[in-house]
């Protein structure tokens, strides 16, 4: 239920709480949802709180208003997510495969060491890192670096199966909107070996992600190391298909 004490905002609530349920396929691409009154009787809130609710997610294009006969959910279109492995393995994406995110270290604000290409070398960034799994094989381990300007208090928010995208689109309202990758041959060692169940010899397609938004530059930055032996790897970005 939603939470008058909290300081987001009863419509904001309301349309996290209404947005989840569409996600999670309570609501479907289509249905009708209830109207205001009925929203008014199940959230014990007034008429102009749930306008602006649903305005919001009409905005956001989760629903759609029809004249004369109600608002109904309208899921996005697909659209290629710079963040999680959805977007960054098209081929996945495509055929419906499941993917299961295993978080290796939890987001934490820390000064970053040196590193001619990290973009936040010597300053603070929130940082956190993930495995991502499909078929019971280790396919992508991601070190990953947020300005902390951008993403407020992000290590509050639980990251185990969430899509980084829509916490930056849903939470901080973030679009990027431009970006470079680089790529190379590298090699893993010690436990991150282990984890991607490697040896150090063996060459995996190593990733230097820089995302860019319109209020930052390098708004993300990001380090990849991919297994290429079973799956093809593709990224959109800008309009551009690197594969």
């Amino acid at each position: 239920m939603l939470n008058p004490d909290s300081p987001i905002p009863l419509y904001q609530q309301l349309a996290d709480t209404l947005q989840r349920k569409i996600r999670e396929g309570h609501y479907k691409n289509g249905d009708k949802i209830p109207s205001e009154h009925e929203l008014v009787s199940i959230y014990g809130i007034g008429r102009p709180t749930i306008r602006q609710a649903l305005e919001l997610l009409v905005r956001k294009r989760f629903l759609t208003k029809k004249r004369g006969a109600g608002t109904f959910v309208r899921i996005p279109e697909e659209e290629v997510d710079l963040f999680s492995l959805a977007g960054t393995i098209s081929s996945f994406h495509k055929k419906g495969l499941s993917v299961r995110i295993k978080i290796l270290e939890k987001t934490r604000l820390i000064t970053v060491k040196n590193d001619p290409e990290n973009p936040f070398a010597g300053n603070k960034a929130f940082f956190f890192s993930r495995l991502s799994i499909v078929k019971g094989v280790p396919v992508l381990m991601e070190d990953i670096y947020l300005d902390p300007h951008l993403f407020p208090e992000i290590d509050e928010i639980p990251m185990k199966d969430r899509s980084l995208s829509e916490i930056a689109r849903d939470k901080y309202y973030l679009q990027p909107n431009n970006g470079k990758q680089n790529f190379r041959i590298g090699y893993l060692r010690g436990k991150k070996a282990l984890l991607m169940k490697v040896d150090s010899t063996t060459p995996l397609l190593r990733v230097k992600r820089f995302i860019h938004f319109p209020q930052r530059e390098n708004g993300v930055f990001s380090e990849l190391f991919c297994r290429t032996e079973q799956f093809v790897f593709s990224q959109k970005i800008g309009g551009n298909t690197n594969a």
